[in-house]
């Protein structure tokens, strides 16, 4: 994979009550059909969101440094802690533009 399609490193979900620091890996595929976008990931195991995803949270917003803050959808822990993320559109890794 190429840096475009793949990013691994540090984020911030942004929850209704406040910042949560993560190390996420995620991966990127065009869609030719949608025209878009399709991207998944996880977070490494952090105690406090597996508790409040366990619990019923299922949306957030991801920022990764040099990028532009971007909508994920949440799913149930793995088996080693972490929390899936998922999303359709730009990656969220994927620089801003200047004039955008």
């Amino acid at each position: 994979m190429t840096d475009e399609e793949e990013y691994r490193g540090p984020a911030t979900l942004m929850l209704d009550d406040g910042p949560v620091a993560v190390e996420v890996r995620m991966s990127a595929h065009f869609e030719p059909i949608e025209g878009r976008f399709r991207w998944a990931g996880r977070t490494n195991p952090v105690d406090d969101l597996r508790e409040r995803v366990s619990g019923g949270l299922r949306k957030a917003t991801i920022a990764i440094p040099g990028a532009p803050e971007t909508a994920v959808k949440l799913s149930e822990p793995d088996p080693w802690g972490g929390v899936r993320i998922t999303g359709a559109g730009t990656p969220p890794w994927f620089p801003e533009v200047a004039g955008a």
